[in-house]
C-alpha cells in the first residue's frame, strides 16, 4: 500500500468518524447544496473549532493537497522526482495559507466589532469548503485509480471547483446581503484584499 492510498484511507476514516460521532450534523451538512438547515440549526450553536469541523478540515487539507500534488505530478514531474517531501510541503503550505487568512479575517472582525457576523461568515465558508473537499476526495479516487489524468482534465476540474467555490461564496454573501449593502465600500475592500489578492499571490508564487 503506497502513501497516496494511506492518505486517502485516512481521509475516509476522518469523514466516517465525523459521521459516526455527529450523525445528525453530518446529514444536515451533506444536504447543504439543497438546504440551509445546517446553518439555521448548527450555525447558532456550533463553533468553528468544533470537533466536527476539525475532522472535516483535516480531511480537506489532505484531499486538496493530494489534488495539488497530482497537478505537479502531471505538469511538472521533475519536481515530484526531485522532491520526496513535496506532499508534506503542500499540506503545510495549504494549512498555513488557510490559517493566516482565517486569522486576518478574525482580527478584522474584532477591530470593527463584527465578531458575530465574521464568525457566522467564516463558519459558512468553512462548511462549504469542507463539503467541496468531499467532492475533491471522490475526484482523487478517480484520478489516481480509475482514469489517466491529463493537464486538460485537471484544468477542467479546477474550473469546476472554482465555480462551486464561487457559488458557495455567493450564498454566503446573499445571507449577509443587508450588512453588505450598508457597508458596500468596506465589502469591496474586503473582497479585493482577502478573497482575491491571496489567491493571486499564491498563484504567482507557484508559477
Amino acid at each position: 500500500m503506497d502513501w497516496v492510498t494511506i492518505t486517502l484511507v485516512i481521509c475516509l476514516l476522518l469523514v466516517a468518524l465525523a459521521k459516526h460521532v455527529y450523525p445528525r450534523e453530518f446529514l444536515q451538512f451533506i444536504t447543504l447544496p439543497i438546504s440551509n438547515k445546517y446553518f439555521l440549526v448548527q450555525g447558532k450553536t456550533q463553533q468553528i473549532f468544533h470537533l466536527f469541523n476539525i475532522l472535516l478540515f483535516i480531511a480537506q487539507v489532505f484531499s486538496v493537497s493530494l489534488f495539488i500534488f497530482l497537478f505537479f505530478k502531471v505538469l511538472q514531474p521533475e519536481t515530484v522526482q526531485n522532491n520526496e517531501y513535496l506532499f508534506i510541503q503542500i499540506c503545510t503550505a495549504y494549512s498555513v495559507f488557510v490559517g493566516v487568512k482565517f486569522s486576518i479575517e478574525k482580527i478584522i472582525g474584532t477591530a470593527f466589532s463584527l465578531d458575530t457576523v465574521i464568525n457566522s461568515y467564516l463558519f459558512q465558508k468553512l462548511s462549504y469548503r469542507n463539503l467541496i473537499s468531499l467532492f475533491i476526495f471522490i475526484l482523487n479516487l478517480f484520478l489516481y485509480y480509475v482514469i489517466e489524468p491529463t493537464g486538460t482534465i485537471l484544468l477542467f476540474f479546477v474550473a469546476a471547483i472554482i465555480v462551486f467555490n464561487g457559488i458557495a461564496l455567493f450564498y454566503s454573501y446573499k445571507t449577509n446581503r443587508n450588512l453588505i449593502i450598508s457597508n458596500f465600500f468596506y465589502f469591496i475592500l474586503y473582497l479585493c484584499a482577502l478573497e482575491i489578492s491571496p489567491y493571486f499571490i499564491l498563484y504567482k508564487t507557484l508559477i
